[in-house]
């Protein structure tokens, strides 16, 4: 679902983070006036989850891949506009060094993922959850089904984006210009293989990580009961992080999954007959363009990533560099929230008022 440099327009581009900027400014906001809760430590971790989670790739049909994204867990247990913060820092992270994403294509990525898919996975599991008791059942459940619809309509926007390119941006003879499939084939593409497997991979996980935190941290799943003596410093998130650590030792599952995300395709993809049938066999049998489509190919080197698919050049075993990428993407997270922690300590200090 990460959307490369080139399948979206720079108008397109434009108006995805036009309309993800003013969700960003209100989450800061919000998210400040939270900070005397100690929600710093929580973040990191929940972003970090969110991070190596996406590496976690799974095979679809028609030989592509997805991946769970963690926007469930992150909107129960942050809320959705602390979520919208937490995964778009990994989304930018991931675009960056890792070039999982676009540069150009942030607003949109983090449209999709960090604000839509939060926003109705909140929805939902408030809506199913109720007042049910932190360790019910129901809380469960409800955290399953907030996890598999809130991946999809994220999923359907991102296939909206992909299907309008051809529509409204193509040349003199009708060719698309960015992305080549129309809506007609770019929804059902990209539904087919969340609905089926990447939503369940997103409801077990978001369901999985509510019932290990009822049993063991019940308090992090109300949001009005995050004291700081229960969240109050990194070390009260620790176990999170072993978790984590633990996630971040079976990374290397995730290259498994043979295959590329629909819509993910490199321009150099376009001129190969290996990769153009597995194109087509994603995308209902339509064969793509002869050439990659010529936005495409002029955006798609617009930046280059220093360790490019999760792959350090320095180290020649795959599945080592994978769980390094891993360790990397997670310690970024950790150095960008100890920045924003150090710099609340900072300002709340007399010193500082003086």
């Amino acid at each position: 679902m990460h959307i490369p440099d080139g399948y979206l327009s720079p108008s397109t581009c434009a108006v995805t983070f036009a309309m993800a900027a003013p969700f960003w400014y209100v989450a800061s906001r919000k998210v400040k006036t939270q900070l005397h809760t100690k929600l710093v430590p929580l973040m990191a971790v929940v972003s970090a989850f969110s991070f190596v989670v996406m590496m976690f790739n799974l095979p679809l049909p028609g030989g592509t891949t997805g991946h769970a994204v963690g926007l469930a867990i992150a909107a129960i247990v942050l809320g959705p506009w602390a979520a919208v913060l937490a995964i778009s820092i990994a989304l930018l992270i991931q675009a960056v060094l890792f070039g999982d994403g676009g540069i150009t294509a942030i607003g949109a990525n983090c449209l999709n993922m960090a604000i839509v898919g939060p926003f109705v996975a909140y929805f939902v599991y408030r809506l199913i959850a109720g007042r049910s008791e932190l360790t019910s059942v129901r809380r469960v459940v409800a955290a399953g089904f907030a996890g598999y619809v809130g991946i999809n309509v994220a999923a359907f926007v991102a296939a909206i984006e992909f299907g309008l390119q051809p529509l409204l941006f193509h040349d003199a003879t009708g060719a698309p210009l960015y992305a080549p499939y129309p809506l007609s084939i770019a929804v059902p593409a990209m539904l087919a293989g969340h609905l089926m497997l990447a939503g369940v991979a997103e409801a077990v996980a978001a369901a999985g990580l509510v019932a290990v935190l009822q049993r063991y941290e019940p308090e992090l799943l109300d949001l009005t009961a995050q004291h700081p003596a229960t969240v109050g410093r990194w070390r009260e998130t620790r176990a999170l992080w072993l978790g984590l650590g633990l996630l971040m030792l079976l990374s290397p599952l995730g290259l498994l999954a043979a295959g590329t995300a629909w819509g993910e395709w490199g321009a150099d993809d376009f001129a190969s007959p290996e990769a153009r049938q597995e194109i087509a066999a994603a995308s209902g049998d339509i064969a793509p363009p002869e050439a990659a489509p010529a936005g495409l190919e002029r955006l798609a080197s617009v930046w280059s990533a220093p360790i490019p698919d999760y792959a350090p050049s320095f180290l020649r075993n795959e599945s080592l560099g994978y769980i390094l990428s891993a360790v990397m993407g997670s310690g970024l997270v950790l150095l960008v929230f100890a920045g924003i922690g150090a710099l609340r300590d900072r300002r709340a200090s007399p010193a500082s008022r003086t």
